[in-house]
């Protein structure tokens, strides 16, 4: 008996050369009546016709076309609008004009061999802002700084192409295109290679969940949506519906491109709760099939880190123990708990929390709420972390893009409260039992704001966008505090870091992450001792040298520990054996 046919996961865009020096187009279009790949040269468009290849897909015949051409593709006979390849590697003038073919080989072995997130420590940037140039040559020029600053893993907000030349990243339309703002595809081949001759990991921050709201191209080819899910930006993406096969192939190509192209150690996974996906094998699952596959092949270890705010193991637990396959995930209770408890802030979400115990049980536990009764939701809410996951498998953080960014004005934490309190949170999660991760600047106090910011070119696009940021916020403006309006080039210019430093906080942050390296880890969540009296917690794991005291109150404590003082913060000391906590204070002791 034959085997029944599948339908074949094939590359897509501008292929390979030949050994003849001529290459192919492919696109999945089961859209199209017919399609016309058009090559711009310096005359008139060279026109073909792209031929079906079966379940979907069109191939063109056998060309000369060299990197720099510019093309695009005329659909059901009509030369009126060209459109860019879904698959377009560059999009040098926007997403709205041609595609540009672009040649990068397959990254072969090399003596990189990757790293996972145990012992890591995670820098968010968004390369727009983080320096004043906005561009992956002046990105690199930075690396040494993060290496010595204790970084090992970069996660680099959104790469693919959006509206205009600014943009956090998540209004993508074009997957794989690079941003044309950041540099050539030449430059980020670069920047990923000299982190890696830093010893640094590099992941993408990629968006599988929606795509933006202008220059999506993509229905006209393939049907990229369905309706028989939902999501906060409408129409779910089509992972199970009719035709799913060719658009999970779509993005597991865009995996490779990250990973094989371009040499990434990982992807970020933006809010995978909202990848709709009742297929026999969820999407997520394929997804780390290939990664590990392309690691494999390549004998280097990859990270996929899920944004998922579900408290669910399964995410993260191994595909042969009935889970996704992912590496590690975003914890936002952490954030949570350590947020209220230092801001006092009580609102939206953080109603089901405030209180020291529940600083401790995410200590503890990494969630907060695993399977008790959640306030907010007002329904029981979570499960508790499985004994066979890992510590470093959560990854938590005191501040990042959504945590600042999605504020009225991207007010930082460091505005906000007083520096006591600042450099105890600090303090906190970076010496946590689990994977640190650090929104660019937080590491030296940085006091520039990261608004919320965009480059639409359509008018009645940006007055909704303005109207709805305002409205969001409707109960928190007053005269001289509104919404910035994320249009504007002057919000994109203040979201750029001032690399102005406090001393004091540059100070706390790089002892704590070169404490953190001399420490072990490959510890459990068994391993993991937590004890909380009032408004002080400690915190050590066992065979570490380390034992953490916190006071999350007003008044001073004094508690009898041994050791010695390697980091403290507000005065902290130590006599005869006793440690003298100030308000807000912490210490981390050697007990070995």
């Amino acid at each position: 008996m034959s085997e029944f046919p599948s339908f074949p996961y094939l590359p897509l865009g501008p292929l390979p050369m030949d050994a003849s020096g001529n290459r192919r187009f492919r696109i999945w279009a089961p859209s199209v009546k017919k399609l016309q790949l058009a090559l711009l040269t310096a005359d008139r468009p060279r026109v073909h016709e792209m031929k079906q290849e079966g379940d979907g897909y069109l191939l063109s015949e056998p060309l000369t076309v060299p990197a720099g051409t510019r093309y695009g593709y005329y659909r059901n006979g009509k030369h009126d609008k060209l459109y860019p390849d879904p698959a377009s590697r560059y999009q040098p003038e926007g997403v709205h004009g041609p595609s540009e073919v672009i040649d990068l080989e397959t990254v072969g072995t090399t003596d990189w061999r990757g790293r996972g997130l145990a012992g890591g420590a995670i820098y968010e940037l968004h390369v727009g802002t983080f320096t004043p140039e906005g561009t992956f040559r002046a990105a690199t020029d930075r690396l040494d700084y993060l290496q010595d600053l204790g970084v090992n893993i970069l996660e680099i907000m959104p790469l693919n192409q959006t509206p205009g030349d600014r943009n956090w990243g998540y209004d993508g339309v074009l997957p794989f295109a690079l941003f044309r703002a950041y540099g050539r595809p030449e430059d980020l081949r670069d920047f990923i290679k000299a982190a890696h001759g830093r010893g640094i990991a590099v992941l993408i921050d990629v968006i599988y969940n929606h795509l933006g709201p202008e220059g999506n191209y993509l229905p006209k080819f393939f049907p990229v949506f369905t309706e028989q899910h939902h999501t906060p930006w409408g129409s779910a993406i089509n992972f199970d519906d009719r035709q799913a096969d060719g658009v999970r192939n779509y993005w597991l190509q865009n995996v490779r491109l990250w990973l094989e192209e371009y040499g990434a150690d990982g992807l970020r996974i933006d809010a995978v709760h909202a990848i709709k996906d009742y297929s026999a094998e969820h999407f997520l699952e394929s997804l780390s099939t290939v990664a590990d596959e392309i690691g494999q092949r390549q004998n280097r270890e990859m990270i996929l880190i899920a944004e998922c705010d579900l408290n669910a193991p399964r995410y993260i637990l191994p595909r042969e123990r009935g889970g996704y396959g992912m590496s590690g995930q975003w914890v936002d209770e952490f954030h949570h708990a350590l947020h209220a408890v230092v801001t006092g802030e009580s609102r939206g979400y953080y109603e089901d929390f405030g209180q020291v115990e529940h600083l401790a049980k995410a200590l503890r536990d990494g969630y907060v709420y695993t399977g008790q009764y959640s306030p907010h939701r007002q329904r029981n809410f979570g499960v508790p972390p499985r004994s066979d996951l890992f510590p470093a498998q959560f990854v938590v953080f005191l501040q990042n893009h959504d945590q600042v960014g999605n504020r009225m004005i991207g007010d930082r934490l460091s505005e906000n409260i007083p520096e006591d309190k600042y450099l105890l949170a600090a303090a906190t999660y970076l010496l946590s039992p689990f994977t640190p991760l650090i929104f660019m600047g937080e590491e030296y106090g940085e006091r520039n704001r990261f608004p919320y910011f965009v480059h639409h070119g359509d008018d009645g696009l940006i007055e909704a966008v303005r109207r709805g940021r305002a409205a969001e916020f409707a109960a928190f403006q007053h005269e001289g505090h509104t919404v910035p309006d994320p249009q504007a080039k002057e919000t994109f210019q203040s979201a750029k870091l001032s690399w102005e430093k406090n001393a004091r906080v540059a100070e706390l942050y790089r002892t704590a992450l070169h404490l953190r390296a001399a420490a072990p880890t490959d510890y459990t969540f068994a391993d993991i001792s937590v004890d909380q009296a009032g408004t002080l917690i400690t915190w050590t794991v066992a065979g570490s040298p380390y034992l953490h005291c916190a006071n999350f109150g007003d008044a001073a404590l004094t508690v009898e520990v041994p050791g010695r003082i390697l980091l403290q913060t507000n005065g902290a000391t130590r006599t005869d054996r006793h440690l003298h906590l100030p308000a807000w204070g912490f210490a981390t002791l050697a007990t070995q």
